[in-house]
């Protein structure tokens, strides 16, 4: 039974070293303009795709990186959280005060792995462990390819554990014209999968299709 989401719950978002930073940062963006609170947490590895892939410049401290993206993303006052990778403290770190959801968004293979055999030794896959135990959603977004026996493994591993494992493979029904269109179809995806609306992409079947477009 899928557990509603309450407008008014944080939703913990954790980026991780795999390619594909521009979706999680497209993410964050969505949730703040939603109004979700968001829990914010990065690893290591992921700062320094930040670097490669985006012209993000984080901030090192927590808390200058918090005031960062809330001026860039225009958040309103402590909508926005960041903890550190070993701030025990954080409320994710507890089944008590767990979050409404949470996203791993890119979720790299040894995070994926972390998570699959509960070995919670820093912040991110202690909060995945917390969400899986309280029965709440985890959705992870793998970006790798291909993938070995051991990372369908894994993946397998988290579904059965009530994981939804959402690999960042866009469609091109809608017929992107930028990037932007393509990683706002993933995001999409996994907004939808929050409860979170949204106008990002066109839905299939809603609009109606050029006849040839049916025709075998």
């Amino acid at each position: 039974m899928i557990r509603h989401i309450h407008s008014d719950e944080p939703i913990a978002l954790a980026m991780t070293g795999a390619s594909g930073i521009q979706y999680g940062l497209r993410l964050l963006e969505c949730l703040l303009e939603s109004s979700r609170p968001v829990y914010f947490m990065i690893s290591k590895a992921a700062r320094a795709v930040f670097a490669l892939e985006s012209d993000v410049r984080l901030p090192g401290r927590t808390r200058d990186a918090e005031a960062y993206l809330t001026e860039k993303y225009r958040a309103r006052s402590g909508q926005l959280r960041i903890f550190g990778a070993e701030e025990w403290t954080a409320p994710v770190a507890s089944g008590s005060s767990a979050p409404g959801a949470m996203v791993v968004c890119p979720c790299s293979m040894s995070t994926l792995s972390a998570i699959a055999v509960g070995a919670s030794n820093q912040l991110i896959t202690r909060a995945a462990d917390v969400v899986l135990k309280e029965r709440r959603l985890l959705i992870v977004v793998p970006r790798e390819t291909p993938l070995s026996v051991i990372h369908l493994r894994n993946m397998v591993t988290l579904a059965e554990l009530g994981a939804v494992v959402m690999p960042a493979n866009p469609a091109f029904y809608h017929h992107p014209n930028s990037i932007a269109d393509v990683i706002d179809f993933i995001v999409a995806r996994i907004l939808d999968h929050l409860g979170v609306p949204h106008t990002l992409t066109q839905r299939w079947g809603i609009e109606e299709f050029n006849e040839n477009d049916t025709q075998e």
